[in-house]
């Protein structure tokens, strides 16, 4: 039986999602802890909808797991509850619809990436989510070069590249507002999938645009160029959270797998300058 999981998790105490030897992750603390509840021989494999890097945080992560024995999923997210550290909750478990796969079945994964730029008004009890920026920022620029990102783009320039793998993506939005309660900038970042570090640089240039270092049109020159700038500087990871999966309709689970699974190589025409 296939389970979907849906947890969050504060990612300062985690070297980021994925089991790696001797370092302690999200992937290998659930994986565990489910082994432990059914008491199974060996941990059995999580597959999430989005890797997060290290430091950074989670409140809709979404996961499956494949198990060989009938478990009841209310009873199993009760035990798992108890059992897992306080940095890492699971809200629900439930069997996963037909044709369901956490990674491969989601039409677009939300992330918010906050910063604080007015010193007076740093909350310390919000400094492991947030980002104090020692500058202003001009929130109206930086939308405005998020603006001029979106789209399906090669997004070499804002992605550390993996062999094999292709880094075109579709931005769906990526805009920036002040919270007019706490003077909070929030920026949402939507696509349908993101490559390793993407979020951060994208926030990089971002950043340099809102201190006014370079103009919006610059954002959009970096992506054309094709390759990393060295000018782009990879933002903090606390500053980042997953917000939310969006997953199709049940209907549509099995045409989306099929989709997301084809390698985007060819990608989109040159985009206009």
């Amino acid at each position: 039986m296939r389970l979907r999981l849906d947890l969050s998790y504060e990612g300062a105490g985690f070297r980021g999602w994925a089991t790696q030897p001797g370092l302690r992750s999200v992937q290998e603390t659930v994986e565990q802890a489910v082994a432990t509840v059914l008491r199974l021989e060996e941990r059995p494999g999580l597959t999430c909808a989005g890797r997060t890097d290290a430091g950074v945080h989670a409140r809709g992560q979404v996961a499956h797991v494949d198990l060989d024995v009938d478990v009841d999923p209310e009873v199993l997210a009760r035990r798992l509850r108890r059992l897992l550290p306080d940095d890492v909750v699971v809200h629900r478990v439930r069997r996963a619809p037909e044709g369901f796969d956490a990674r491969f079945a989601a039409l677009e994964r939300r992330y918010a990436y906050r910063i604080q730029d007015d010193p007076a008004r740093v909350d310390p009890l919000h400094r492991g989510m947030v980002v104090a920026w020692p500058r202003a920022l001009d929130v109206g620029a930086m939308s405005a070069a998020g603006g001029l990102l979106v789209g399906e783009h090669d997004f070499a320039a804002f992605c550390r590249r993996r062999e094999g793998a292709t880094t075109i993506r579709t931005l769906l939005e990526l805009s920036t507002v002040r919270s007019p309660d706490d003077g909070l900038l929030v920026t949402t970042v939507r696509a349908d999938a993101f490559c390793h570090s993407m979020v951060r640089a994208l926030m990089g240039a971002l950043v340099a645009v809102g201190e006014g270092r370079h103009p919006a049109s610059w954002a959009r020159e970096v992506l054309l160029a094709g390759a990393r700038d060295p000018r782009v500087k990879v933002m903090p990871a606390h500053g980042l959270v997953l917000e939310e999966v969006v997953y199709p309709d049940d209907a549509g689970l099995a045409a989306r797998v099929g989709e997301a699974r084809r390698r985007r190589d060819e990608g989109p025409g040159t985009p206009t300058p």
